[in-house]
């Protein structure tokens, strides 16, 4: 299974685990996409882009007014939410202008601490 893995974590221990990725030959974990904090990524992760990302799960790429009529929403809007997730590094956007999410799961990851 192709996973994308949202994670809240440091730029210090982002970068070991690249690094550790690197060193042990570039083994495959899955991609992984990090925020400084999880109010980051639930700015990034709304409800309406999370619905964006599950009714793009498995699609292959698609035109922007296709994924706004499958979520029955303004094809403006839909617009705006697309590039903040291509922004994020979440949805990729093709030659020929589609867009893709190319994962079949997301797997969200973070910790919640007593302050």
């Amino acid at each position: 299974m192709n996973t994308l893995t949202l994670e809240v974590t440091s730029l210090a221990d982002g970068l070991a685990a690249f690094q550790s990725a690197w060193s042990s030959g570039g083994a495959d974990d899955g991609a992984r996409i990090g925020f400084a904090s999880p109010e980051l990524l639930w700015k990034v992760l709304t409800a309406k882009r999370w619905e964006l990302l599950r009714t793009m799960t498995g699609q292959g790429p698609l035109a922007l007014r296709e994924i706004a009529r499958r979520v029955e929403r303004d094809v403006k809007a839909v617009h705006a939410d697309v590039h903040a997730l291509i922004d994020a590094g979440i949805i990729q956007r093709g030659a020929d202008g589609r867009f893709e999410f190319p994962y079949d799961a997301v797997h969200v990851d973070f910790m919640l601490k007593a302050a």
